[in-house]
Formats: C-alpha cells, structure tokens, sequence
C-alpha cells in the first residue's frame, strides 16, 4: 500500500511539473502497476535479470499513465520518475540514517528508533511538493506548456496540450485574429471546410499563405478566448508533448485576464 501512494504521488509530481494534463484513473493504474511489481522481488532471478524487470515496470508505468507520443516525450517522462524517485528515496534515506541510528565515532549502528510508515506518508507528499515548487521558479520550455479546448463551429471539441510559441506572431490582417496552428491530420475528423480564410505569412525569408478557419471558442488553462483562428499545417509536429502551436499573443492575453 505504502509502494503504491508513493508511486502515484511521483507520478503526480511529473504530471504536475510537465504539465501532461493526464486523467487521474491513467496515474492510479499506473500506480497499480508499480505496486504489484513487488511480487518480481519474490522471483528466482539474479540481481541484473531484476534489475532489467524494474525498468520494463518503470517503462510501463509511464506508457499507461502518460500515453505514448514519441520516444522523446516517453523518455522524459521515465527520467523524471527516475529524478523523482531518487530526490524522495534519498531525503527519506537520509531521516532515517538521522532517526534510526546512533554514531559512535565512524560507528553508525540502528537503535530501533525507525521513522515510522505513517511519518513516511506526511514527508513524501512534502518533499516532493517542495521540488514541484522549486522547478516551478526556474522557468523552462515546459512553462509554455498549455491545456487547451477548441470548441469549432460545428459543436465539436477538441482537447490537447499547446505549445505557446515566440515565434508565432501570425495575425489576419482582416479580421485581426490571431492565428493557433495545428496539422492537418489532426484536424480531419472535426472539420469540413467549406469556406477556408487564407492568412499571409513569413517565415525563415519564405512568403505564403496559411489555410485557416473561424472557431467558436478557444479554451486555455480555463480561461475562453473568441478572436483565434486555426490555421492548417500539411506537416505534423509534436513539441514537448504539444499538438497545437498557440499564438504568443496568448501569453499576454493570459496575462491580462489574470
């Protein structure tokens, strides 16, 4: 039971820090996982054919609570639970040498006096909301990591992750809507369009134009947003685990509803 709390608080951790956006019943399963994988301690195997089991369950732990998208996004995913696992492990490691034993010049020697399960459960939700809060103050690529809703004329939507990104300035000179993009593959199962709007832009000294289409609505961290376009690329992208390239306008319009 102990296994499990602390596997779904790591992968909660790495949910909240990469901003996966992932539903609850994923980490939970996930966390099952992680936790009937103690039986492996129990197999005949030598230390390296073990050693090779933890990881296959890491792996597997993070595909069911985080999907797969691409080997770097997958990657990242086990490498935080790695980074997490090893800040917890070691600060509980390090109160329980400090609590359960007594030192004796270079003698260390248990005195009975081990931190007990329901310490262990107060601390690890602590330690690990202290290093969310301190990855939060240095600002890295996944800051600019949205979740966003795109409701479309016809009653669908959409839900994802966006990527808001600095170099998307893109505007209808028309209407003065901003311009989100998203590919075209993507897209094929929520639109049919009959009348697309065609936007002009640069990019690396290259001209063109941009199909794009009205949306009703654009959702971003909850917060509703009316003057976007969508705009289709030909070509798929995935930043960071992000399906849509968001204006940077949304930073300062965020801003501004805060």
């Amino acid at each position: 039971m102990l296994n499990f709390i602390y596997d779904l608080l790591l992968l909660m951790t790495i949910d909240i820090t990469l901003k996966r956006h992932k539903n609850f019943v994923r980490l939970i399963s996930a966390s099952i996982i992680g936790a009937l994988s103690l039986i492996i301690l129990f197999l005949p195997f030598n230390k390296f054919i073990l050693f090779l089991l933890k990881i296959l369950v890491s792996v597997i732990m993070v595909l069911v609570a985080f999907k797969f998208k691409n080997i770097k996004y997958t990657f990242t995913n086990l490498l935080y639970l790695y980074m997490c696992s090893v800040i917890l492990g070691g600060f509980l490691y390090l109160l329980d040498i400090e609590f359960s034993y007594k030192r004796e010049g270079l003698i260390f020697y248990f005195d009975g006096l081990s931190i007990n399960y329901l310490l262990l459960l107060i601390l690890g939700p602590i330690i690990l909301g202290l290093y969310i809060y301190e990855h939060k103050k240095y600002k890295s690529s996944y800051n600019f990591n949205c979740n966003v809703e795109i409701v479309f004329n016809n009653g669908k939507v959409l839900n994802s992750t966006g990527f808001i990104d600095s170099g998307n300035n893109l505007k209808d000179p028309v209407t003065k809507k901003y311009v989100i993009i998203m590919s075209k593959k993507l897209l094929s199962s929520y639109i049919n369009i009959r009348s697309p709007m065609y936007v002009p832009y640069k990019a690396l000294n290259k001209y063109g134009l941009i199909e794009c289409f009205k949306i009703k609505y654009l959702k971003v961290n909850n917060q509703i947003f009316t003057n976007y376009l969508v705009g289709i690329s030909n070509d798929e992208f995935n930043l960071n685990g992000a399906d849509v390239l968001l204006n940077y306008k949304l930073m300062e319009d965020i801003c501004l509803e805060k």
